[in-house]
């Protein structure tokens, strides 16, 4: 039967078969190379991303630490403006007095002076009479 032209056939039918199934689990194998590759630039691009994102993140609590300092800094000045303007107006309160209080002596200075003046008015009154 080695010259059985059916064996043969069956055994070329087989390797035809084989080869076959051969080449389709080298596109099968190509098919998934290519998708891990497609997954690999996908998971690359994921990264890039969550690093950009991750930056901004930062940039962004900087960003909102400095203005919280600047907002500090802020705050401390206008306590130092107020307390500043409170002690002007104290200043101010107590020139006012010290004002008022000179016044009030030179006004008083002023009143001894008249009374000096019509006590001397009056001793050359009494002066003249008795002269004459």
């Amino acid at each position: 039967m080695p010259n059985d032209p059916l064996p043969q056939e069956q055994h070329r039918q087989q390797a035809e078969g084989v080869r076959e199934r051969a080449e389709d689990g080298r596109q099968d194998a190509e098919s998934a190379r290519a998708e891990a590759e497609r997954f690999r630039r996908l998971a690359e691009e994921a990264r890039q991303v969550r690093d950009l994102h991750r930056e901004a993140v930062e940039n962004l609590r900087e960003e909102r630490e400095r203005l919280r300092v600047a907002g500090e800094t802020a705050r401390t000045a206008g306590e130092e403006a107020r307390a500043a303007a409170e002690a002007a107006r104290q200043a101010a309160m107590d020139a006012l007095h010290a004002t008022a209080d000179t016044l009030q002596a030179t006004f008083e200075n002023m009143k001894v002076v008249e009374e000096m003046r019509r006590t001397l008015r009056d001793i050359r009154s009494v002066n003249k009479l008795e002269s004459n």
